[in-house]
């Protein structure tokens, strides 16, 4: 139940940024949830490795280029559904900094209502 809460705030999230920021293109709200879906795969699968890989870059870096990382992981989406356009490595910074943002509000929604 968690992980679909996250997986309906992450695709509302990507349908926001579609509208705020015009770097970042859906074409249809399934498009957006088949992206929030392979976007949480990819996080649980592809990311550990990234982060293990440029670990000594995000000691150096104070952690700032785990927002890298995640931008990567938002380029990987968008080359894997043909629905979703990311306009450069600059948009995939601000979308991926905008649904960090949400999955942290989530996150501590979901933490407010277990108690």
């Amino acid at each position: 139940m968690k992980f679909f809460a996250k997986l309906i705030a992450v695709t509302l999230a990507m349908l926001a940024a579609d509208e705020l920021l015009p770097g970042i293109e859906f074409n249809s709200f399934t498009t957006a949830l088949l992206s929030a879906f392979l976007l949480a795969i990819l996080n649980a699968v592809v990311r550990p490795v990234l982060i293990v890989l440029t670990f000594p870059v995000t000691i150096v870096t104070l952690g700032l280029f785990l927002v890298v990382v995640n931008a990567i992981i938002l380029s990987i989406v968008d080359w894997l559904v043909s629905g979703f356009v990311l306009h450069g490595f600059f948009w995939a910074i601000i979308g991926a900094v905008w649904i960090s943002i949400i999955n942290t509000l989530t996150g501590w929604m979901m933490k407010e209502d277990r108690k």
